[in-house]
């Protein structure tokens, strides 16, 4: 199994606000292959997902006043403190300020001035998921955004991303798609959704995970209770689709390009 070792300000963990994590962990379980650890009382029963051994998501239950049904994406950050400073002067907003998870590492969870949430981690013990593109592992991350320069503008600030077009849409209009540069290599990307979405759908950060057959996941996702949102589509960068657990959580799949 390759090792994924995330570069600073890349994807590096998600996890999952769950009104029932007993029956979410069932689910994702059954589907994916993944294994789950107990709940940890001392981190308010918060508990990973586990391919092949190795942490590759998380699972918690919904904090009072918060959302549930919830994926958020998190981004490494060496220095938790400068970052969350520097999104604050970027016109984001800070939900959960920096905070230490025992010896594992920090957090924080913030909004972009788009909207879309999102949270930092910097690593100690946990360095987040193992592999990515292999069955049952994160394949792709990116942001629909309901303010596509306004989001641009504020991760080129704030990580310093370089974000290179590659959507064929107008501008101000959907389909307008960038991907996301670190080091040179292509780590997640940012479309325009406002008028794909509705003018009162937030913005969202999401995550695809990779199955080695996307029709036939979906199938399984209606068996286990899920419920289909985009039917595959095969597209240049895999065959790709979403859908909802029993709980109401959406979630992207896809099945990457052979010559991947």
């Amino acid at each position: 199994m390759p090792a994924h070792t995330p570069a600073s300000t890349a994807p590096i963990w998600f996890d999952l606000a769950s009104s029932d994590p007993d029956r979410a962990a069932e689910f994702y379980t059954a589907l994916f292959g993944w294994t789950a650890d107990e709940p940890a009382a001392e981190f308010g029963g918060y508990r990973n997902f586990l391919r092949a051994g190795e942490p590759v998501a998380g699972l918690g239950p919904a904090m009072d006043g918060s959302p549930s049904e919830v994926w958020t994406v998190y981004f490494r950050s060496d220095d938790l403190s400068s970052t969350v400073t520097a999104a604050e002067s970027a016109g984001g907003t800070i939900f959960a300020p920096p905070m230490p998870i025992g010896d594992l590492g920090s957090m924080a969870v913030l909004a972009d001035p788009a909207g879309g949430a999102f949270g930092l981690w910097q690593p100690g013990l946990h360095t987040g998921f193992a592999t990515m593109g292999e069955h049952g592992a994160p394949y792709w991350f990116d942001e629909m955004s309901m303010d596509y320069a306004a989001s641009k503008s504020f991760y080129e600030k704030v990580f310093g991303w370089s974000l290179v077009e590659i959507g064929e849409g107008t501008e101000g209009g959907p389909n307008q798609y960038s991907q996301v540069l670190i080091n040179g290599e292509a780590q997640a990307g940012i479309m325009a959704a406002a008028g794909m979405l509705g003018d009162d759908h937030p913005s969202f950060w999401q995550v695809y995970i990779t199955v080695d057959d996307v029709a036939a996941t979906l199938e399984r996702v209606i068996e286990l209770g899920g419920t289909v949102l985009m039917p595959a589509d095969d597209t240049p960068f895999g065959v790709l689709a979403s859908f909802k657990d029993p709980l109401g959580a959406a979630i992207c799949i896809a099945t990457p390009p052979a010559d991947m």
